[in-house]
């Protein structure tokens, strides 16, 4: 469970920075709906 955590952590930080160099909100938002869209397919789906 703690690598899981710690995993998820990292990319939680990854995103973080990378929405740093993004000036569009519009753009920001679109890619986190993507992203979350994404993660839900490939987690909660079979």
């Amino acid at each position: 469970m703690k690598r899981i955590i710690g995993f998820i952590m990292f990319w939680v930080a990854v995103g973080m920075t990378i929405m740093m160099f993004i000036d569009s909100a519009l753009l920001s938002i679109c890619l986190i709906l993507f992203f979350l869209v994404l993660s839900y397919n490939f987690f909660c789906c079979k």
